[in-house]
Formats: structure tokens, sequence, C-alpha cells
């Protein structure tokens, strides 16, 4: 199994749609932890740690989110971060 951790910047209508709260049961649901955080530009910042399928599976629903949300990027880059024990949102 390799581990992978990814930092995500998500843009578009993601605040106020209960974008983060999608990301941690998507995030749970596939075994990762992390973080989702409002940022005050309006974006929603991810950081997950997890198994490289999983991290891949989030990913891609990062580019749909909620009914709510309209996801216009999804800019991912890696990350040397140590992997936190669950997934939060803040």
């Amino acid at each position: 199994m390799t581990n992978r951790t990814i930092k995500a910047l998500v843009s578009g209508r993601v605040q106020g749609v209960s974008f983060r709260e999608y990301v941690r049961r998507e995030a749970e649901r596939w075994g990762i932890t992390g973080h989702a955080h409002n940022l005050e530009d309006g974006r929603v910042e991810v950081v997950a740690c997890g198994e490289a399928t999983a991290i891949a599976e989030l990913i891609d629903r990062l580019w749909s989110g909620p009914p709510a949300a309209d996801v216009t990027d999804v800019a991912v880059e890696e990350a040397t971060l140590a992997a936190p024990a669950s997934f939060t949102t803040g």
C-alpha cells in the first residue's frame, strides 16, 4: 500500500453549501485523514493523507461536491505533512 498526502485548493461556489462536510464524509468513507478549511478568498483548502487510490477517489469527488456546489477548479499539489489522526473541518 502506497500512502500519499495532498493539498488541494478548491475554487467556485464551495462555501456556504456544506462542501467541507461533504469532503469530511467522503474522506472518512475512504479512510483518509486531514482537514477541509474555508479560506478568506472563498476557496476551500483540503489536506488529505491516505492510500494513493483513496486519495485519487477523493480528488475526483472534490470536482463534484454536494448538489449546491459549483466547483470551477481543483488545484492539487503533493504535500509532506504528518498524517493527522482524523479528518476535521474548520
